[in-house]
């Protein structure tokens, strides 16, 4: 890998998704933090590509359909590819960062197509990427690999039951972030209109406690050729929980955040957590992960597999660790040359 100002990182971001401006404000909002040579490159929502100036980056170009105008790309084995009078020519980068937030970036459509086309990129593999949009696969590997989890209860549209959480507690649509479509339900007359906001952005909810005043910690994190490089660990200031209009805020954050005042032993076990959740299933991705802390115990409570602006604020050199993280990426199996020797063998 080159030295930091010669790195060459695309970054993609949009697509089809409810979180489609959130990932331009990430896009954005990394230019300030970043110090190697962006290449940007814009997925709209009807999934058509298109090759951003760098220097011409704004919110404006996006709301105003400006980017339309811009060179438009498209997907080929090695990478993303453009036109030319004569011929086509090929976006030379050493890798791609997925900065798709939501449907297409997080659910692994986009892991799956860099796979396919064979194109180096930081972010979730296919399935950490299943596993971690969805709530209920969440919850369920997270028990598996070892972390506690809140009490919960899946809750379909088609098939509607009863709910045997008792109040308040959080609904929450099953496959969707940045707090869209979440409420708190106090008490029974509040339910109703809860889910009918939940099930307008997915037919399948998960319903968990809520737990006023409870202690919630972000920790994020990357594993390079060296071993784990953690973030500080922050303690988020918040209402009751944070809502769309206060994360969108959120996602454009560069200046770095206070660390948590937490002991040694809790911050070794929140760090514990996040290794059993990472490793091996995110390698080449960097993952936030909350957590809340309940009489010293660590409880998951969610996992970014693309967290807002790349949780740059969290870490003392974040263009550091993404030098580090683009140097270790999972390699693809390899495969033996075809030689179609069954398919003689039977002729």
């Amino acid at each position: 890998m080159k030295e930091s100002n010669r790195m060459k990182l695309a970054i993609l971001f949009g697509a089809r998704s409810f979180e489609h401006e959130i990932s331009i404000v990430s896009a954005i909002s990394l230019k300030k933090v970043l110090t190697c040579e962006l290449t940007y490159i814009f997925c709209d929502n009807d999934r058509n590509f298109y090759l951003i100036p760098t220097n011409e980056i704004t919110s404006k170009r996006f709301s105003s359909g400006e980017y339309k105008k811009d060179k438009p790309l498209y997907l080929k084995q090695g990478g993303f590819f453009y036109k030319k009078l004569m011929g086509e020519s090929c976006i030379e980068v050493d890798c791609v960062l997925n900065l798709v937030h939501g449907a297409d970036g997080e659910d692994g459509k986009v892991s799956a197509l860099f796979d396919f086309f064979n194109i180096p990129y930081i972010g979730p593999r296919l399935e950490a990427s299943c596993i971690s949009y969805n709530k209920l696969f969440t919850k369920l590997f997270a028990k598996e690999v070892g972390v506690n989890v809140l009490p919960y209860q899946f809750l379909s549209k088609e098939t509607p039951e009863a709910i045997s959480i008792e109040f308040p507690f959080i609904v929450k649509p099953l496959r969707l972030g940045s707090s869209i479509g979440i409420s708190i339900v106090k008490d029974a007359s509040e339910l109703s209109y809860a889910l009918d906001v939940a099930f307008e952005f997915d037919d399948s909810v998960l319903i968990e406690p809520f737990i006023h005043g409870v202690k919630e910690y972000n920790l994020a994190g990357i594993y390079g050729k060296d071993g784990f490089h953690f973030s500080i660990i922050e303690e988020p200031q918040k209402e009751e929980f944070l809502d769309f209009d206060k994360k969108y805020l959120d996602f454009s954050r560069t200046k770095r955040v206070n660390e948590a005042n937490l002991s040694l032993p809790i911050q070794e076990a929140l760090k514990d957590a996040f290794v059993k959740l990472y490793n091996p299933l995110f390698r080449g991705a960097l993952i936030r992960c909350d957590f809340f802390v309940i009489e010293n115990q660590i409880y998951l409570n969610e996992i970014n597999p693309i967290p807002g602006s790349m949780a740059n604020y969290l870490f003392d050199d974040f263009e550091k660790n993404i030098i580090a993280l683009s140097s270790s990426l999972p390699k693809p199996l390899e495969m033996p040359t075809q030689t179609y020797r069954y398919i003689h063998s039977i002729q």
